[in-house]
């Protein structure tokens, strides 16, 4: 609808536009306090601490153990480094547009929510009994995916040793740099700046000495086994990646982060003083039969911009208060070193600390920053007043030994990505989009590209032939199916055909709704401004509506002087202190977050009522009917009723969605939202959210509502629901073990209390959007409804892709699921087709979403509460989408 959310690809790519109740609430991180205790301490070396070179995570074996059984936690035993999942970076092809009417939701957040505890293990979640995991409903295709076969692959046992340097060198090209005289005493071998591979075994404990290049320092090189791997090893694939990451840095690309870019072939946007650098991303795994190679384009935005100019502006524009204006605009940002190529979150500005200023060395001698740059890396600074930025390292780091406040010169660091500023500049992103959203022939032509240029680099054949690797010239054929177009639902029992781009926009003109709530009597507030457009738009609402089958008397109108946020939150206490109304729609002359935060706070906590809030520019849109009656759909969710529904036979079945949220004004403090359905139909809906801080049980939040759901749904229908469908989304693959091993146990506990002595049937289902996975048909992207569970999936899991939507600019990207719990009695075909059909029950937007509904609906619910209310909703709202 009107707030598209997660719905077409048409400007609503991941992370789509922030909408009317969003726009200009992104987050804000406020300054840290000033530098006192942990903060008064200064940083061992600088920002000068380079990461290792960061490798996929650890493969699993092609089948479980014999014995295991699903669920079963397998130990992480190899102890070279490795990364969770597979990182989005600087993709950013969001097409930022104005919306037209409704409250939306920024989709933009986090890969990893809830409480993020990686454990040590990996998890086999395909059940024992299950004969197979491919469905068989709809049409055969074949589709290519991006991802490359490995023909061969070496099978020897390999050592691993860890390399220490002392003195310690940070720079990961200088370690590499350190090795390489070495190679004919260490054989052929692979570092990754931390951690070297051989197939040879050296001695226990080896050290080796090399000159520094640019002092003629010695360096003693110290290395020691760790341990071994053998072909079936977990770790073995990761070995893979190394390589690979290797012969990335043959091909002149350059180390941005943990991702390798093309500085060479930068597109410069000069009107807004940017840069656009391509990149490749690559993955190694195992998939069902063969070792494959995703590859992915990507692109890293890079502002011309140092954090130091930055400070000047802010300088030159707020003067007395440019201190607060900077903050704002750097705080939380991510900033590039140039002489580390390393990247790091600003947490906070020290004002009281310059390049001037002195830190102890590890040796107990105190430099300055100004000294300790020109020594080490030949740089000079030229303005040494400036203050310094503060950046927090992560706990992994500093159990590394890193310290825990790196502090960074400003000149010296580069800003990347786009602030919400600039999202709100419709020209900047056209721009980029027009760059960054690769069509499906382009990516194709681009990939194979990507793999030629691999395949032609001398270097590169050399490496991989030194350890048998060859890979495929060609993109892999994989068999994929269109499952059948769905039948809509509307009011009097009409049926209408989603088609083959699973859109029915244009049919919403000629149906009644599927039911309508009861509007006695609503509430309209606006400025006396716009109270001329206001009564034109009234008059065009009230049309539309009486077509939909939806009753909607003359508003009361609330006439407001001024567009202040207290001035809102008065005017509804004097309405609702006279008379009880069904909603109160609020007509807003900009999208100030601070006045829609205090309206949805007075009316989803203090004042519980359905609210709908509204653009004073949508007043005189050119397409007043088609707003019209995206509102009327919206005001008629937010007082219970229903648009349209989908066939699904199924009966006794309660299907829940699940997503967390950082609250914005307290860290540390995530909101989980629940949203289930309630009737047969899934056009009723039950919501609850929860919150919790860092270290506590997100399990408990989840147990806790579903029960509450239960009761809700018990109340209605008379009897518990005989099978209950979980989708869990905001979960990284690092985090699936907790997830069974709390939430999944803990809720099948708390289930068995409700129930008792009755028989329930869950299936808890991870849903994961941010993958590198892209699908083509003939050079196109899929249509919707187009499945994958075969050949890219993976052998330990019970998991398919879904291309739910239809996509007409970029390439699609589809919708992972893997079910890591499930006793329906369902096999995979009905799965597949139920998880379909839900996509299709977002009220929001008249057509298919990339997640199920209540997915949707929950993380609408949890980003209300986290951005705008910061504490749980009134009870009285929980049966009703308030939120949309």
């Amino acid at each position: 609808m009107a707030e598209q959310g997660k719905g077409r690809a048409r400007g609503r790519a991941r992370g789509r536009a922030r909408q009317l109740e969003d726009a200009g609430c992104g987050e804000h991180r406020a300054p840290l306090p000033a530098p006192q205790g942990a903060w008064a301490r200064r940083p061992g070396p600088p920002p000068a601490q380079a990461l290792p070179a960061q490798v996929p995570p650890a493969q699993q074996p092609r089948f479980p153990p014999p014995g295991l059984a699903p669920g079963h936690m397998v130990p992480n035993v190899g102890r070279g480094p490795q990364r969770t999942g597979d990182q989005d970076v600087g993709d950013i092809g969001r097409k930022m547009q104005d919306i037209t009417v409704g409250d939306g939701a920024s989709v933009g957040r986090g890969s990893m929510r809830g409480r993020r505890q990686i454990l040590p293990e990996y998890l086999i979640t395909r059940p024992l009994n299950l004969i197979t995991k491919q469905g068989k409903s709809g049409q055969g295709i074949t589709l290519q995916a991006n991802y490359f076969k490995l023909l061969t692959t070496t099978d020897w046992c390999l050592y691993q040793y860890r390399v220490d340097f002392a003195p310690e060198e940070d720079r990961t090209v200088v370690r590499k740099g350190l090795l390489r005289p070495h190679r004919e005493t260490l054989g052929p071998y692979i570092f990754d700046g931390t951690v070297l591979y051989t197939s040879n075994r050296l001695p226990e404990k080896m050290e080796l000495f090399s000159a520094r290049q640019s002092d003629d320092a010695q360096i003693r090189i110290e290395i020691k086994e760790v341990g071994d791997l053998v072909k079936g090893d977990q770790h073995y694939i990761q070995f893979f990646n190394i390589i690979m990451r290797k012969c990335l840095d043959h091909l002149n690309l350059q180390l941005v982060g943990r991702d390798y870019y093309d500085a060479a072939a930068k597109i410069e946007i000069r009107d807004f003083q940017l840069e656009l650098w391509p990149g490749y991303i690559t993955s190694i795994r195992q998939h069902e039969r063969d070792i494959l190679m995703c590859s992915e384009i990507s692109h890293k935005v890079m502002r011309q911009q140092t954090i130091y100019d930055i400070l000047a502006e802010c300088h030159r524009q707020h003067r007395g208060d440019f201190k607060r204006a900077f903050c704002s605009q750097v705080v939380g940002q991510v900033v590039l070193t140039g002489y580390n190529n390393n990247t790091y979150r600003i947490d906070d500005v020290d004002f009281e600390t310059s390049p001037q200023s002195t830190f102890p060395l590890r040796s107990g001698e105190t430099i300055s920053y100004t000294d300790y740059y020109r020594n080490k890396y030949q740089i000079a600074i030229r303005h040494p007043t400036q203050p310094l930025l503060v950046s927090r390292s992560k706990p992994r780091e500093r159990r590394a030994g890193q310290a825990e406040l790196i502090y960074l010169v400003p000149e010296l660091c580069r800003a990347t990505g786009i602030t919400d500023e600039m999202r709100s500049q419709w020209q900047l992103m056209k721009a980029l989009s027009d760059h960054m959203r690769v069509g499906p022939e382009t990516r194709v032509q681009k990939l194979l590209a990507f793999n030629q240029r691999l395949r032609s680099q001398a270097n590169v054949m050399t490496d991989l032939n030194e350890w048998n690797l060859k890979l495929s010239e060609r993109l892999i054929d994989i068999p994929g199916r269109i499952m059948p177009s769905e039948k809509i639902i509307f009011g009097r029992e009409k049926k209408i055909e989603a088609g083959s781009e699973a859109d029915w926009t244009r049919e919403l003109r000629n149906v009644t709704m599927l039911s309508c709530g009861r509007m006695d009597n609503w509430a309209l507030i606006v400025t006396n401004r716009a109270k001329r457009d206001v009564e034109n738009f009234v008059s065009t609402l009230i049309q539309v509506s009486t077509k939909l089958g939806f009753k909607l008397p003359q508003p009361r109108v609330h006439e407001v002087p001024d567009d202040r946020a207290q001035t809102y939150v008065e005017a509804i206490e004097a309405i609702l202190s006279r008379v009880s109304v069904n909603l109160i729609f609020c007509v807003v002359p900009n999208n100030r977050p601070e006045r829609y935060s205090a309206i949805k706070k007075k009316c989803c906590s203090d004042r519980p009522v359905p609210t709908q809030v509204f653009l004073a520019k949508n007043l005189t849109n050119k397409g007043l009917a088609s707003v019209a009656t995206k509102v009327a759909i919206q005001m008629n969710c937010k007082i219970g009723g229903a648009p349209w529904t989908v066939e699904i036979p199924l009966s006794g079945l309660m299907i829940a969605g699940f997503d967390v949220c950082h609250d914005t004004a307290s860290k540390g403090r995530d909101y989980g939202a629940l949203v289930t359905s309630l009737d047969r139909a899934f056009s009723q809906w039950f919501s609850a959210v929860s919150h919790h801080s860092n270290g506590e049980e997100l399990s408990d939040t989840l147990s806790t509502n579903i029960c509450k759901a239960l009761h809700a749904y018990r109340a209605r229908n008379n009897a518990l629901p005989q099978r209950i469908v979980i989708y869990r989304d905001g979960v990284g693959e690092g985090q699936v073990p907790y997830v069974y091993e709390h939430e999944v146990v803990q809720l099948k506990d708390r289930l068995a209390q409700v129930y008792g002595e009755q028989e329930f049937k869950l299936a808890f289902i991870i849903v994961t959007k941010r993958i590198k996975t892209r699908l083509f048909a003939q050079k196109r992207n899929p249509p919707p409804g187009t499945v994958v569970d075969d050949v890219i999936t993976n052998p330990e899991k019970y998991d398919f892709f879904i291309v739910p939507q239809s996509v007409r600019q970029g390439s699609v990207s589809p919708t992972s699921f893997s079910v890591i719990s499930d006793n329906l009695g369902l096999d995979a075909d009905k799965l597949q087709r139920l998880t379909y059909k839900m996509t299709h029950m977002y009220y929001n937007w008249s057509g298919t979403v990339r997640v199920p509904a209540p997915c949707q609906y929950a993380h609408k619910l949890a980003f209300l509460v986290a951005q705008s209310i910061h504490r749980p909703p009134a009870a009285q709202l929980e049966n009703l989408l308030y939120f949309l």
